[in-house]
């Protein structure tokens, strides 16, 4: 038997109300109490996201769990302004949710939270803050640490190719009105509001250029400075609720996984990891696979918590990865070879650091200096390194989705322009964890970035495949986010770059691959200069290396079918037909994906562009429309820097159709950025608000 499917309001303490989504099984329609898991996004519930209901309705019909899905403050369905990302009043309102699900009588008092990426972060955020009610939370694809791992910036340099995605389409998407048949009368004057009243989050996000209190703000790690490997202190200790960290190889939300466990571990808090192969999809769905029926692991650690159930998971060791081996890269790649291996604590603790000195190494894209060439403070032989500031669109982005965020392609192309050094390591050496990578370098400007990317290639040449990377911005290379400083052109500077958090196997007939370069171009802007020598004296690749697992291969769920949908369903309760997410494809339905990239020869200038979107219909007989577009491009020979694209959102209710479209040119030059933002809102065709932004902000180095 199905349960119910019902809107429903959280009042807010102000006034408002949260608009929520309320499955509930079958038992709490027989008078039964029963847990409640939630979730809350900005994301609109009950159209463009509608997909997400399948987990929902497995959540209420096969584990017996009520599941809240709540619209934040000023999105969807729910009135108010949405001022920025995670913001304090997100907290707040969820505080009080949590009180409101767990005081309903058809509920037993205890909450869990949920969710992938923004709802992993606010389940860690709201896991601080100690809600009585809150007894476990699952973090999906989230992080710790806003100014280090998120797509924003990365190693202290600003993302490139994520400013044509999730900033600018959260532009277009909170300009979207409330769906009319749930928020009811006066949709359209809570509309009117929030198109005026909405800023373009993305240009705070540009004037944030440093670690501070605005990225310690959401951030459950208290500061950025120190390797990932070393202590995490700060929120963590306000943590007590078990929680259980859902990371992906393939995802850009990866780096706090075994910070995280740490951290907690150490705190006396119940956690457990699971690291996949997954890109930021859902594990049952990903790709990349192997994929796992996440819903029953989920459910497994729910009936633990939630319900006190002895069902043996606090006694399972508490790490579960992937450990990925080599196959020829492909940019849709179904499935990664490689296996499942579950640690301990004290199988990570006996992870050791192989430290492989780069002399000596077999190089390339490297030239010998002489002696009397070299300037003071080198401590080895020295090569000299002719950097180039477009190198990279081989790697594409570093937090893939589904197309055309894709998987990294074969790296030979980027490595011809890059300086390479071979590591041999016996076959079946496993690395686990954060690699680093040592170096002194002889900056030529002020301001320059040491790319580090390691990837596994055949032995005598073949396709090169991309398992890790990481970029430092050297202003930053005492560590401290919060005070960049100016480099002193042709003298030497130690860096040390901390590369993803990563499981792999070194497969047999194959060997590692360090790849160094002055910018990983477009993934994160390309600096206005280069750095020119290298101190092999000085470089060393160090590597977390597993000493192994005592414990069996763990066995993890398979992925189940999804019952079709159905395009009927419009929050009612149910009459018997499925209930499980968006609505199935009708005639005139369409999707397209295009990604490519090449270089202008004439002008020099390197590019990439994406093209990508599609039509469906959602609940509350809705007809939607995404199209995304999005061009980068730079100078090979400046640096300089531009980044276009257009996001469009079209939906069709019965009572209105509207459209909101949002541009943005984003310019980059060695002084800063030049942001120009566009907003224009239509209904039935007819224009209710055409907004524009327009700035200069300056970029920050003392």
């Amino acid at each position: 038997m199905t349960g119910t499917h019902e809107q429903v309001r959280i009042p807010l303490p102000d006034g408002g109300f949260l608009a929520t989504s309320l499955y509930l099984p079958a038992a709490a329609g027989r008078g039964e109490r029963v847990p409640v898991l939630l979730e809350a996004l900005p994301y609109r519930k009950d159209d463009l996201t509608s997909s997400y209901r399948p987990e929902y309705v497995r959540f209420r019909d096969e584990h017996g769990y009520a599941v809240a899905r709540v619209d934040l403050r000023g999105t969807g369905s729910s009135p108010g302004v949405a001022l920025d990302e995670y913001h304090p009043t997100e907290q707040a309102d969820l505080h009080v949710a949590i009180g409101w699900l767990a005081a309903q009588p058809w509920s037993t008092g205890a909450v869990g939270m949920f969710g992938t990426s923004w709802s992993g972060f606010n389940a860690l955020q709201l896991a601080c803050e100690r809600p009585p009610a809150l007894r476990a939370v699952v973090a999906s694809y989230a992080t710790d640490d806003r100014w280090t791992d998120d797509v924003h910036w990365m190693g202290g340099a600003l993302r490139l190719l994520d400013q044509v995605d999730y900033p600018l389409y959260m532009v277009a998407m909170n300009a979207l009105p409330p769906v009319p048949e749930v928020f009811g009368d006066g949709w359209r004057e809570e509309w009117h509001r929030r198109v005026e009243e909405t800023p373009p989050w993305l240009l705070r996000w540009l004037t944030e250029q440093t670690d501070g209190p605005y990225w310690r703000h959401g951030s459950v790690r208290d500061r950025s400075f120190g390797p990932a490997r070393g202590p995490s202190p700060g929120g963590y200790g306000r943590i007590t609720c078990p929680v259980l960290v859902v990371a992906g190889w393939a995802d850009g939300y990866r780096d706090n996984t075994f910070r995280t466990f740490r951290a907690l571990h150490d705190a006396g808090t119940p956690v457990h990891v699971l690291a996949g192969p997954w890109s930021h999809m859902a594990p049952s769905t990903s790709v990349p696979g192997p994929c796992v029926d996440h819903v029953a692991v989920m459910a497994r650690w729910w009936d633990r918590w939630l319900r006190d159930a002895p069902n043996g998971v606090d006694a399972e060791p508490p790490v579960t990865v992937f450990v990925r081996s080599y196959a020829p890269p492909e940019p849709d790649a179904v499935r990664w070879p490689g296996r499942w291996e579950a640690y301990d604590r004290a199988g990570l603790d006996a992870v050791r650091d192989v430290v492989v000195p780069l002399a000596g190494l077999p190089l390339s894209g490297a030239r010998p200096v002489a002696p009397q060439d070299v300037p003071p403070g080198a401590t080895g032989p020295v090569v000299a390194h002719d950097a180039a500031l477009d190198v990279g669109a081989a790697a594409w982005n570093s937090c893939a989705a589904s197309l055309p965020w894709g998987q990294p392609l074969d790296q030979r192309e980027d490595e011809a322009r890059s300086l390479c050094a071979d590591v041999d390591l016996p076959a079946g050496t496993v690395v686990l964890g954060h690699p680093l990578v040592r170096l002194r370098v002889l900056p030529a400007v002020p301001r320059t970035h040491v790319s580090a990317k390691l990837s596994l290639v055949p032995v005598g040449g073949g396709p090169s495949l991309l398992v890790a990377r990481g970029l430092l911005d050297l202003a930053y290379r005492d560590g401290d986010g919060t005070a960049p400083r100016a480099l002193e052109p042709g003298e030497w500077v130690d860096v040390e770059v901390e590369v993803e958090a990563t499981a792999f196997e070194v497969t047999p007939g194959h060997q590692l691959r360090l790849a160094l370069a002055a910018a990983d171009w477009p993934n994160t802007v390309a600096p206005q200069g280069v750095w020119s020598m290298l101190d092999l004296g000085s470089a060393e690749l160090v590597l977390p290396v597993s000493a192994g697992t005592p414990h069996p291969a763990p066995v993890l769920p398979e992925p189940v079918a999804v019952p079709e949908a159905t395009a009927a369903d419009d929050g009612a309760p149910d009459d018997g037909a499925p209930d499980d997410g968006a609505a199935d494809e009708e005639p005139g339905d369409s999707s397209h994906v295009q990604w490519q990239h090449g270089y202008d020869v004439l002008t020099r200038t390197r590019y990439a562009d994406v093209d990508h979107g599609a039509t469906y219909a959602a609940p509350h007989a809705a007809r939607c429309t995404e199209h995304y577009v999005g061009h980068v491009e730079v100078d090979a020979r400046t640096g300089e820097q531009t980044a276009r694209g257009m996001c469009r959102y079209e939906v069709e209710w019965p009572q209105v159709r509207v459209r909101s479209v949002a541009r943005l040119l984003l310019h980059v030059d060695g002084d800063g950025f030049t942001a120009d933002v566009d907003l224009d809102v239509d209904a039935d065709d007819e224009p209710v608000a055409r907004r524009r932004w327009q700035t200069r902000i300056d970029r920050r180095l003392p």
